[in-house]
């Protein structure tokens, strides 16, 4: 019988001092070994929030999430001797002043030290081979400027009430219980890609699918709701959601996108993405820089 991997999540964080790039490094005693901050999946936790989760309780830092790096697997020596499969994303400090808290982290029985390392020197350091293999691959991202990425997701809305047992207007139709629930997982990824805004199809099961993030996705700043008719499945056309996708796509600022499954195609459209079916409360976060989408993933909350 095949191993069934256990599955953790870790990133790259980096940030830049001068013309410098720097990366995080974790230092931990009982291996006596240098890597990437990372660790396993929590029950029912997504690979995004876990490495979110796993770099901020490793060395202090809270982070936002770009774009996927690769992943990998190896077989543990400890422990159990099972095969662990890891995936990592580039990830920089949420601000340019949230990198300190590595400088000011309390040891432990875990981790011991933590440094931001310049990346040339990295490589030098890390004790693996597999994780040599993540910072050339954070390098090629560099050089093509994805880590500088901005994420722009796209959500469809979570189950609603079925059509055919609702008698009012299509557009007050509400999300199921099942829907509800979905909303709620969906909040924790939001966060990690700390997301600034939601614009939303004005309909109610849009509107609620992101309302849990807008009221508790905001930490220090307020989350931006926008309500827009033209991602609504009455009013939205080709050029509607061009126009409402196409600003969103020349900015930087981080967002999600909330809508129904049949105005997706004009949303990936706009974006320049191929056609992909979505499920209830499934994303693709797109990283855009300079206008245009230079890679994206379809992921599950």
């Amino acid at each position: 019988m095949t191993d069934r991997p256990v599955e953790a999540a870790g990133a790259v964080t980096w940030r830049a001092v001068d013309d410098r790039l720097e990366v995080l490094l974790v230092h931990r005693d009982r291996y006596d070994d240098w890597t990437f901050p990372k660790g396993k999946l929590d029950p029912g936790e997504s690979a995004p929030v876990a490495a979110a989760r796993e770099v901020q309780e490793e060395t202090g830092v809270r982070i936002r999430l770009g774009p996927r790096l690769t992943q990998h697997e190896y077989r543990m020596t400890r422990s159990t001797g099972g095969i662990k499969r890891v995936t990592y994303w580039c990830a920089r400090p949420v601000t340019p002043g949230a990198g300190e808290a590595a400088d000011a982290y309390e040891p432990n029985e875990e981790i011991d030290d933590v440094r931001w390392v310049d990346v040339e020197k990295a490589a030098g350091m890390l004790t693996y081979a597999r994780d040599a293999g993540v910072l050339e691959e954070f390098g090629r991202a560099t050089r093509d400027d994805l880590h500088r990425s901005s994420p722009l997701i796209v959500l469809r809305h979570g189950d609603a009430v079925p059509r055919k047992t609702w008698k009012g207007d299509d557009t007050l139709r509400p999300l199921a219980p099942a829907g509800r629930e979905q909303a709620q997982r969906v909040v924790p990824m939001l966060t990690a890609y700390d997301l600034r805004s939601a614009v939303s199809s004005s309909s109610k099961r849009c509107r609620q699918s992101v309302q849990p993030f807008v009221d508790t996705g905001g930490r220090k700043r307020p989350v931006r709701l926008v309500l827009e008719p033209g991602l609504s499945e009455e009013k939205a056309t080709r050029s509607r959601v061009a126009g409402i996708v196409h600003p969103l796509l020349q900015r930087s600022k981080r967002a999600v996108i909330c809508t129904h499954r049949p105005v997706l195609p004009y949303v990936l459209e706009a974006l320049g993405l191929p056609e992909m079916k979505l499920e209830t409360s499934q994303l693709i976060v797109a990283h855009r820089r300079g206008g245009r989408v230079l890679g994206y993933e379809l992921l599950f909350p």
